[in-house]
């Protein structure tokens, strides 16, 4: 017999977190979450995006053994202001066992329906800055610090569900280049638009430097991506949680911005070195010596992952990424870094992805929405 029980109680949400490390953990693929940042973000004192947000989590049992989660979301900024009536889910991971995805479901959808939602999408977080799509296709890949893993099975779950795809991404590999053997059409083009709208590169030696832009950043992405289908507008409280939340991770020579001719930024990308395979070393817990495995992810890795992209409307489609990618080529030169990962780039999102036709890639990954009425 199978039960679902809300997530009450400290050892509940404990609970929680914890089994995906149970029913991944022979996964050679999976990347641990940090355990208690997992927690924080449940945590309604810790998290602001509960000022504008309701979520319940849910835990299924069989035989006494927890055999799936799921949590259940509304976000009341989508829901009120940009009038759509959608109920969300989001940490979803389960047995190879439908009747435990039904559970489960049923109890997101109760949730729904008691606060008078239309359609039920997901896997995704609370908002745009969160985890979101189930894994579709890469299943023998490593996800991101950004990314879930998920089993096969659980898309064959949500389509006996009826659900049907969404929102769809896409990830790339993407093999650097030597530096003598790097696009020569990127570099000239950098040069040509950069001359053309009398614009320079903005780069930085210190996270103190960095910090006076991350505001101006986030504006850029809600300003970037405000006409996507998945667009929910990041609120300031939650731009200074998401500051919280990642500096740490970032060092200043892996962001690159482009600045006007007045100074303002209008185009900045941002990537960090790799960190999924410290991350399944340190298993969830950063302390007491997990973080050393950071540090050293941080400073000795030949990998790269693209997180974060955005470019003012106004010089959108205008070749701003090339300046960008010009000096992140010169930068990864340097840290020998010979692959970069992007994550999850919307599959309407052409313009970006057609910039990678000056690279060798290979489309990697692949990961969706599952949504039907409710």
């Amino acid at each position: 017999m199978i039960v679902v029980k809300k997530a009450k109680t400290s050892k509940d949400f404990q609970d929680f977190v914890n089994f995906p490390f149970d029913l991944y953990k022979n996964s050679k693929y999976w990347v641990p979450p940090i355990s208690k940042e997992e927690l924080n973000t449940m945590d309604k004192s810790k998290n602001p995006v509960f000022k504008n947000a309701e979520a319940e989590f849910f835990i299924a049992y069989k035989e006494n053994k927890i055999v799936g989660r799921i949590a259940a979301i509304v976000n009341w900024i989508e829901v009120k202001e940009q009038k759509k009536n959608k109920l969300r889910f989001g940490w979803y991971d389960v047995i190879d066992d439908f009747e435990v995805s039904k559970k489960l479901m049923d109890e997101v959808i109760n949730f729904g329906k008691q606060r008078q939602l239309s359609f039920i999408e997901g896997p995704v977080g609370f908002s745009n800055m969160d985890k979101a799509g189930l894994l579709t296709y890469g299943f023998d890949e490593l996800n991101t610090m950004i990314t879930w893993y998920h089993n096969p099975y659980q898309m064959e779950h949500l389509k006996k569900l009826q659900m049907k795809k969404l929102a769809e991404w896409v990830e790339y590999r993407i093999q650097i280049f030597d530096e003598n053997k790097a696009p020569e059409k990127v570099k000239k083009f950098s040069e040509l638009i950069m001359k053309r709208y009398k614009l320079k590169p903005l780069n930085f030696k210190s996270t103190k430097e960095v910090v006076p832009y991350l505001d101006e950043m986030f504006d850029l992405l809600n300003k970037t991506y405000n006409t996507l289908q998945t667009f929910v507008p990041i609120q300031k409280y939650q731009v200074d949680h998401y500051k919280e939340k990642y500096i740490k991770y970032i060092h200043p020579d892996f962001i690159k911005s482009v600045v006007d001719i007045n100074g303002k930024l209008i185009a900045f990308a941002i990537t960090m070195p790799s960190f999924s395979r410290a991350l399944k070393k340190v298993n969830g817990k950063l302390f007491p010596f997990g973080f050393l495995n950071i540090l050293k992810a941080q400073k000795f890795n030949n990998k790269a992952s693209l997180y974060l992209i955005g470019v003012d409307p106004n010089y959108q489609n205008k070749g701003v990424t090339a300046i960008l990618f010009n000096d992140l080529q010169t930068m990864f030169n340097k840290r020998g870094i010979t692959e970069v990962e992007t994550n999850p780039e919307l599959i309407e999102n052409t313009s970006i992805q057609a910039f990678w036709k000056n690279y060798e890639t290979e489309l990697h990954k692949k990961r969706s929405t599952f949504t039907k009425k409710i």
